[in-house]
């Protein structure tokens, strides 16, 4: 009588879990790096970077809006003279500047780089970096674990 080697999954339980885990983390960490990498492109028109511009400052007037958004004339002179200061040759970030130095850091619709606002930068990296290690202590747990899943499942002898 010959014996068959059945695919059972005691057999391939925590090795077959963690290469299935590992390749997960691959996939992911490799399609987050094409994202990061795209970034896109940036138009010369200045009409378009001045939106771009006037989407990143806060209407003094609405406190919640950007200078795109908002119908207050504030907002609409914030525009006009953003779209003048770039075709005098102003970059966005000098034109940036010049509003903080106006109306302060709370005209940024995004916290700055610096100080209490990197954390908010920070945090999707904390976040990714405590995923990753999580990720690493599962797989290290399946692949030191002895026997398998079906270790239980084979000793007990099943249901009578």
């Amino acid at each position: 009588m010959t014996t068959r080697r059945g695919r059972s999954s005691a057999g391939r339980g925590p090795r077959r879990d963690a290469l299935v885990l590992l390749l997960a983390v691959a996939v992911t960490a490799g399609t987050l790096l094409a994202v990061l990498l795209s970034g896109g492109t940036r138009s010369p028109s200045p009409g378009v970077q001045a939106h771009e511009v006037a989407a990143g400052l806060r209407c003094p007037v609405c406190e919640d809006l950007s200078a795109t958004d908002s119908a207050a004339p504030m907002a609409a002179q914030m525009r006009r003279q953003i779209l003048a200061d770039l075709r005098r040759g102003r970059s966005p970030e000098q034109i940036r500047s010049g509003f903080v130095d106006a109306y302060g850091p709370s005209v940024l619709m995004a916290p700055p780089l610096v100080g209490v606002g990197s954390v908010a930068y920070a945090m999707p990296g904390l976040v990714l970096l405590a995923a990753g290690a999580t990720g690493a202590l599962v797989l290290r747990r399946l692949l030191r674990r002895p026997g398998g899943h079906g270790a239980a499942r084979s000793e007990g002898g099943g249901p009578t």
